[in-house]
């Protein structure tokens, strides 16, 4: 019995230890589970609030372990960053708000700014079809200066001109950062300063779209270029007309595309690219003239010809090949009209003296008619009416011979008796037929309406052939092809259907302006002399 009481003894210890360590911990757990709480809650409470553990306990959590314990920790802290998120977010929010009403400010101002701008005439026209969106992500704005130039524009007047051209283009970032330069030759250039400028434009706005770039500002000093791409002006031509609208399509492609003019100043960095540019094109055209035979590209037909048969045109030095001046030269004189110089647009007068290279002797004699005919009024000329002579002269300078001190004329004859300054032949200025001796203009007309017998043949073959006969200065005028629209060599112009005037480019008629058969021809029907005269 004392073994066995013992042993109960120590049994009983044992259970009491056990009981004692597990109170003991329990009340360590209630003591953190409520200071725990107490700091999630903000509380601030102090020790007399938890006085009580006992009563509190139900309400907590039961830790009954380390890993509860650090899951509670963790829950505390991700509450408090998902809070600090949330009013991160409002913020920023904000912020945005903020910067797109300064955004949607800035964009009004400027768009007023440019509206103000804009010339009463275009606003007139198009101001209703203005609108410039507000971009409501913007992008940075690169930055393309462009700069096309000619040799023409750095070459003596008395160098000669190599024909080539540059594109110079330099793309900015939005820091002003130098992005891309492009330095590229145009061979055989024909043309002048605005199709360049367009050129190096289209150039530059193709670069920009290849590297990716969707917003920019086209910088230029160059106000022509300016006011076409704003439509302010009109292309002249159908070659700059289809440039700027090729341009303009191109334009179209960006998100966002401005056009600035600036100061000359503000863009000579590009200008100094195009000008390092053609002068390096400009010794390699020569170096390469000089290496090789001296052959000239004609700009006409595009023929290389010796540079022996290239005729250089005084006062603008353009050059082309014999064979084109003396086509061009030959249809001009044959339509009645003084030649200038083939290159479009140049109004440079050619000379005989100049001419006499390329043009035949018979060419040569029309070129000088033509000449003397247009430095005479068409109300002031008067030809010879003797078949051997029929010379051009002026009214003022047909020769008077009741002026003459050995005069056999009347003073009755003084109104009319006229001489021919090159025969000196005397006739009737009035009749425009040699002198009628001893009888008066009205008796002349009346007992020979027709002044030579040759004259009623003309009359009748006028009739069979329809030709018509100018009634200012009675030329007679066969239409051998083209329109209806006459203009004679004294300047008037009328129908030739029914001989009524055109006033100011005008019809004053009903009559068709074309037929086909005068317009399309059989040139077999033609022959020509050795000048290609028909």
């Amino acid at each position: 019995m004392m073994a066995g009481d013992d042993d109960l003894a120590a049994l009983h210890e044992q259970v009491a230890l056990a009981s004692s360590a597990s109170d003991l911990d329990h009340a360590f757990q209630l003591q953190l589970a409520e200071a725990i709480q107490a700091s999630l809650l903000h509380s601030g409470s102090n020790a007399a609030s938890s006085s009580c553990p006992l009563q509190a306990a139900p309400a907590l959590p039961d830790f009954s372990s380390d890993a509860a314990y650090a899951f509670a920790v963790q829950a505390a802290d991700l509450a408090l960053a998902e809070q600090d998120r949330r009013d991160a977010e409002a913020c920023r929010a904000a912020h945005a708000r903020a910067a797109a009403s300064v955004r949607v400010a800035a964009h009004d101002a400027l768009f007023a700014r440019d509206l103000a701008a804009i010339p009463e005439e275009q606003w007139a026209h198009d101001g209703d079809y203005f609108e410039r969106p507000v971009d409501s992500s913007p992008r940075p704005l690169f930055r393309i200066f462009s700069k096309g130039m000619g040799s023409r524009e750095v070459m003596g007047p008395r160098d000669r001109d190599p024909s080539v051209a540059v594109l110079a283009v330099i793309v900015c970032g939005p820091q002003g950062e130098v992005v891309l330069r492009i330095q590229k030759p145009v061979e055989r250039f024909v043309g002048g300063r605005m199709i360049v400028e367009v050129m190096a434009l289209m150039e530059g706005l193709d670069a920009a779209l290849g590297l990716g770039i969707s917003s920019v500002t086209i910088v230029t000093g160059y106000r022509p270029l300016y006011n076409h791409m704003l439509g302010i002006w009109r292309p002249s031509g159908k070659k700059l007309a289809d440039m700027i609208n090729q341009v303009l399509s191109v334009r179209r492609k960006f998100d966002q595309c401005e056009v600035s003019l600036v100061e000359p100043s503000e863009v000579s960095h590009v200008v100094k690219l195009a000008r390092d540019s053609i002068a390096v094109q400009i010794a390699k055209a020569l170096a390469a003239n000089a290496s090789k035979e001296k052959r000239e590209t004609c700009a006409i037909c595009l023929e290389d010809t010796n540079i022996t048969k290239i005729y250089v045109v005084e006062g603008c030095a353009h050059r082309f090949c014999f064979s084109c001046m003396k086509e061009h030269v030959k249809v001009k004189l044959l339509n009645g009209m003084l030649p200038a110089c083939p290159q479009d647009g140049c109004a440079t007068k050619l000379s005989v003296e100049g001419s006499k290279i390329f043009l035949s002797p018979r060419l040569l004699g029309i070129m000088v008619q033509r000449i003397k005919e247009g430095q005479i009024p068409p109300s002031q000329k008067i030809y010879c009416p003797y078949p051997k002579c029929s010379a051009l002269m002026s009214l003022g300078e047909v020769i008077r011979p009741m002026q003459e001190s050995c005069s056999k004329y009347t003073a009755a004859d003084a109104a009319t008796l006229r001489k021919c300054v090159q025969c000196r032949g005397s006739f009737c200025i009035n009749c425009k037929v040699p002198w009628h001796d001893r009888m008066s203009c009205y008796d002349y007309k009346r007992r020979y309406p027709h002044a030579r017998p040759e004259d009623a043949k003309l009359q009748n073959l006028a009739r069979q052939r329809l030709w018509r006969q100018c009634v200012k200065c009675k030329h007679m005028i066969e239409l051998a092809e083209g329109c209806y629209h006459m203009i004679c060599v004294c300047g008037y112009e009328f129908c030739y259907t029914c001989g009524k005037e055109w006033k100011e480019k005008k019809a004053s008629c009903s009559c068709p302006l074309w037929d086909e058969h005068n317009i399309i021809r059989d040139d077999d029907d033609y022959e020509e002399d050795e000048d290609g005269v028909y």
